[in-house]
């Protein structure tokens, strides 16, 4: 194996990425840049599993905080902001430490991107607009006249690739099933190691996903989304809303469900996604893993850096 310049730590939620990256960078000049859809919101710090002040104060951190949960972020802004960092980090004699469970962004890092069109405000506003009018299987129904195929696996509720979907015919005036046939990728960013914390027991980590929720509602989950669903420009079709746990604690605000019901929604949601994260890390064979049950993990993954990588002095 050729020595990478770039480690990345994935894994399924709770399965103890952050505290892997924070414990490698103590011991090698380092710096670390979320993978995570969740992180680069302000003002979701509970329900995201933010690290802590006292954990971004122990190593520099990118990617998180950075827009406010009205707007969006897209796969391809990060990954130009990311092989922007990855080249900075490197500049300053640093190991870049990709770290985050977001599989779509690691994926747009190994297998490039499609040329597609960026996003437009007013385009945005506009179907935003559409949404509250007509409802997002409206717009599916819509969709599937000018795109069959891109509707036909995209699921009637799944607001924002629909939104995204029929946000690219707007602009250029074709589908995206006809820019995927010709579009080229870019190939990957970089060169990197990856290492995949995986549970060989996938009922602990069940235990880990519940204990994790139940520990945020004691830590006044339900208060921060109260604080955002006061916002008037904001609403449950946002990407920022319909992160895992944020949908389930809008709808009991919303009195779509009692507390019981929203807590186990949230928690049942949160498997699904460790699911869906295990699934996308087996399409990726050259993946190191490590179980994220056995003993130290950190440690181990720490003597892989030093086996595989160029690291700085």
């Amino acid at each position: 194996m050729t020595k990478a310049n770039v480690i990345a730590i994935m894994g399924p939620t709770a399965a103890g990425k952050t505290a892997a990256a924070l414990e490698i960078a103590k011991h090698i000049p380092a710096e670390i840049i979320s993978v995570d859809s969740a992180l680069v919101y302000r003002d979701m710090d509970i329900g995201t599993a933010k690290p802590s002040a006292e954990e971004l104060a122990s190593a520099p951190h990118h990617l998180i905080d950075i827009i406010d949960p009205a707007e969006s972020y897209s796969v391809a802004q990060f990954r130009k902001d990311t092989e922007r960092l990855v080249k900075e980090i490197q500049a300053r004699g640093k190991l870049p430490i990709l770290v985050g469970g977001t599989m779509m962004y690691f994926n747009a890092l190994k297998q490039g991107l499609d040329d597609l069109p960026g996003a437009d405000p007013a385009v945005r506003a506009e179907l935003d607009a559409e949404a509250e009018r007509i409802g997002v299987p409206g717009l599916h129904a819509r969709l599937a006249e000018i795109d069959p195929e891109t509707a036909a696996r995209l699921k009637p509720n799944d607001s924002q690739r629909i939104q995204r979907a029929l946000e690219i015919y707007a602009i250029s005036g074709e589908t995206m099933t006809t820019l995927f046939a010709r579009q080229t990728k870019a190939g990957p960013a970089f060169d990197m190691l990856s290492v995949s914390l995986e549970p060989a027991d996938r009922s602990v980590l069940h235990q880990r996903i519940a204990l994790r929720f139940d520990l945020m509602l004691e830590n006044s989950f339900i208060d921060e989304v109260a604080a955002l669903k006061q916002r008037p420009d904001l609403h449950a079709n946002l990407p920022s809303i319909r992160c895992v746990g944020y949908r389930q604690a809008w709808d009991y605000l919303d009195q779509q469900c009692h507390y019981d019901d929203m807590r186990e929604r949230g928690i049942i949601a949160t498997r699904q996604l460790a699911k869906r994260q295990l699934t996308w890390l087996r399409s990726m064979p050259e993946r190191i893993i490590i179980d994220c049950l056995s003993h130290n993990p950190p440690q181990q993954i720490l003597q892989l850096a030093k086996e595989h990588l160029h690291l700085p002095e």
